[in-house]
């Protein structure tokens, strides 16, 4: 354990909750989903908490039957863009769709975040659900196809952001020479379903390239991202069931010639904390009486504040190197952050201060060097 980084955690910035009747309590704006101060609000919580990142799902398919965040929500660019006015140091994570989007505006977008928080920003770039492409003139291609646009999309993507080398730009005012143009690069990708020429106009990020995730269980998504990206976001309903994800991606990195100390697996939970296991209890209780009825499973990490922080040591021993925040009660992230964090920090588990300016170094988290696909 000695030479193991430390826990990372993220908070997810859900609005109202990952559930169906969080909006109903008088502690939360029901419009939080799209209320710029709870996402404020929220963001600084985090960050004085000394949290790696902020991280938000998105949807671009949606019905009635949906959970009300997801009914109402800033698209993902956006609303970090004008985060990052407002933090620091945390990261700063989208996700975007590689079913849907187009990698050239996404690797702008996303570089251009990059810029703009100093180095924080970090890309999910996910499959979806074959419904989100009826929105994108994509109704015609099915989910068959959406592991070749994953792959193709990511490629790019690592081609885009090394388009300068880290010298590039001299800007030489005196001579007049504002580029040395041999250290300009195009990507001239010809893929199946993506075909970019580049090169991109923005010049390297000061953590080499922003951070890249991707998210799923399967064994192709398992394939892409040690091939690929920095981190994963997967999922288990166990901790047997999610370290056995964790050991396959690790082994899988070692025979890629990869240091899984150089990766980051995470998963999410939404614990509901009190200060003993009747006050958790309340609080769950409390959400149970709004309607619908019952439409709350109980978390997985629930009860007081030492056994969460027990079954986080747990999963961090075991598994994982990130633990993102979702919340079921409108005070979850409040309640984790006063509660469980000092735990985690006298048990030398997590930080007291920021290591770095930038998400790479907080994550601890190696600068990729250029590379010329």
């Amino acid at each position: 354990m000695e030479s193991r980084k430390k826990l990372k955690l993220a908070a997810n910035i859900d609005g109202p909750g990952w559930n169906f009747v969080g909006w109903q309590h008088p502690h939360i704006p029901a419009d939080s989903s799209e209320n710029i101060d709870f996402y404020i609000q929220q963001a600084k919580l985090a960050e004085a908490a000394k949290f790696d990142t902020l991280f938000l799902v998105d949807v671009s398919h949606v019905g009635p039957g949906n959970i009300p965040h997801y009914l109402s929500m800033f698209e993902g660019v956006s609303v970090m863009s004008a985060l990052a006015m407002h933090t620091k140091t945390i990261g700063l994570s989208v996700t975007v769709s590689t079913s849907y989007a187009d990698p050239y505006n996404v690797a702008r977008q996303i570089l251009s975040l990059d810029k703009i928080s100093k180095g924080r920003a970090s890309l999910n770039a996910i499959t979806s659900n074959p419904g989100g492409m009826v929105n994108f003139s994509r109704g015609h291609l099915g989910k068959s196809d959406q592991y070749g646009m994953n792959k193709e999309f990511m490629e790019i993507l690592l081609g885009l952001w090394d388009t300068y080398e880290d010298d590039a730009f001299i800007r030489d005012k005196e001579r007049g020479i504002f580029l040395i143009p041999q250290k300009m690069h195009k990507v001239n990708y010809r893929g199946e379903y993506f075909s970019v020429e580049g090169p991109l106009n923005l010049s390297r990020s000061v953590q080499g390239r922003p951070v890249l995730y991707t998210a799923g269980m399967s064994q192709k998504f398992i394939d892409h991202a040690t091939s690929y990206t920095d981190g994963v976001f997967t999922h288990g309903n166990t901790l047997e069931e999610t370290k056995a994800i964790a050991d396959e991606l690790r082994r899988q990195l070692v025979l890629k010639g990869r240091r899984p100390e150089d990766f980051i697996v995470s998963v999410s939970q939404n614990p509901i904390v009190g200060r003993t296991e009747k006050e958790a209890q309340e609080k769950y209780i409390e959400l149970l009486q709004f309607t619908p009825r019952n439409s709350l499973p109980r978390p997985l990490f629930f009860g007081s504040a030492e056994k969460v922080a027990d079954q986080v040591q747990q999963w961090y021993e075991q598994a994982i190197d990130m633990l993102i925040l979702r919340q079921d009660h409108p005070h979850g992230l409040w309640d984790f952050i006063e509660l469980v964090v000092p735990i985690l920090q006298d048990r030398g588990i997590f930080r007291t201060e920021y290591d770095a300016d930038t998400l790479r170094g907080n994550l601890e988290l190696p600068r990729p060097a250029f590379r010329k696909i």
